[in-house]
């Protein structure tokens, strides 16, 4: 006679990423700026969260461009099928200009050097690049200095009437845009409308310009121009509290991260717990054993502060957090072993957020999901098919 198979046993731990909480955090920051095209931002494997799930996600849900930091990135999502506008922005010498061009990206220039291998490549390649200049607005990191503009500028338009390449944006990016009021940030877009008229009076007939983040985009609509950027904020986490909580800009986030208890046991008091006995128990508890750590992105930092949702209670990591595992007290509850440790998500059963572990860790939530390393399994709910758009995608 057969018998009914046992349950699948559960995973040791999971990234559970809802790709529906992800389309409509998208809709909520096109409808912030309703007269832009919307960038979906998925550097760094989306920030923790797939880069090519989310990017097909993303654009379902009306998004027109993707954006990613390294060319690497980029050519990853055409090697995945993905077509489309996509952006990379963040290039070395020798990197591979002339795969870009033949994958039709559009390519961030910030110094006559990169001017240099892009032209050379285009050359090569037989077919000109598409380049966006990138202005140093003030943030003072990649971008090119206003100073050196009208050089870089000038360049790029001779290149172009060569036929080597061809002028697709100009853009900038924010340095406190996250802080509300900085006056940085009108700082910020005083010199970036002197750098686009400059380059518009030299014959620069750019298809986009852009500056604002998801910061900006939530908070500072003189910014948007022709195209927003949205990064952390499509993955529904607030990219400042000081801004607001992502319920308030109608986010929700995407990400929630899930273990197995590994072990309960029952010690006395006195007893110390992990490296250092940095936690010793005050008096006879239970210990749950929670199998995730540093290695797979649980800040060491947080130790003794990291809160869990363990058998309906919040906890806190007890002692030091390890390579592959850390230890909560569970004050003589006791539940069994495979029940599950919830570290962060929505909130919505009581479970701490990213941005509770960001204040445990004296970090930012950006951190905390995109830290979470591969060894932890994503597990993608609410699909569609990738035919799907907007209008149909939830339906």
């Amino acid at each position: 006679m057969s018998q009914t198979p046992p349950p699948p046993a559960p995973p040791r731990a999971r990234a559970e990423i809802d790709l529906a909480a992800l389309r409509a955090n998208v809709r909520a920051l096109r409808a912030r700026a309703p007269r832009s095209a919307l960038m979906a931002v998925v550097k760094s494997d989306a920030y923790g969260h797939g880069m090519v799930p989310c990017a097909r996600a993303a654009l379902a849900a009306g998004a027109t461009w993707l954006g990613t930091a390294t060319p690497h990135e980029a050519l990853a999502l055409r090697a995945a099928g993905i077509g489309g506008r996509i952006m990379c922005w963040l290039w070395t010498p020798g990197d591979p200009w002339r795969e870009g061009i033949e994958a039709d990206l559009d390519m961030s220039v910030s110094g006559l050097w990169a001017l240099r291998e892009v032209t050379a490549a285009a050359r090569e390649a037989g077919a000109p690049a598409r380049v966006q200049l990138k202005a140093d607005t003030g943030l003072g990191r990649n971008g090119c200095q206003p100073a050196d503009w009208p050089a870089l500028v000038a360049a790029a338009r001779a290149a172009e009437d060569e036929g080597l390449v061809e002028i697709t944006g100009l853009w900038s990016h924010f340095a406190c845009a996250d802080e509300p009021g900085h006056p940085s940030i009108a700082d910020q877009l005083d010199v970036f409308r002197d750098m686009v008229d400059h380059a518009e009076k030299a014959g620069v007939e750019p298809e986009v310009r852009h500056i604002a983040n998801s910061p900006a985009t939530l908070s500072v609509p003189e910014s948007h121009f022709d195209l927003v950027r949205t990064g952390i904020a499509m993955y529904g986490v607030s990219p400042s509290p000081e801004l607001g909580t992502p319920a308030d800009f109608g986010l929700r986030p995407v990400m929630t991260l899930a273990a197995s208890v590994a072990l309960v046991k029952q010690v006395p008091a006195g007893h110390g717990v992990s490296y250092g006995h940095h936690y010793v128990t005050g008096s006879e508890t239970t210990l749950g054993l929670v199998p995730l750590g540093y290695a797979d992105g649980i800040p060491r930092h947080a130790s003794g502060r990291g809160p869990v949702l363990v058998g309906g209670e919040w906890r806190r990591v007890a002692g030091r957090v390890a390579m592959d595992q850390f230890v909560v007290d569970l004050g003589g509850q006791t539940v069994e072993e495979g029940a599950e440790a919830l570290l962060f998500g929505p909130g919505d059963r009581g479970e701490p957020t990213a941005e509770d572990w960001a204040r445990a860790a004296d970090t930012i939530a950006y951190e905390i999901v995109t830290r979470i390393g591969a060894r932890v399994p994503r597990v993608y709910v609410n699909e569609v098919p990738e035919e799907c758009d907007e209008r149909t995608a939830d339906e």
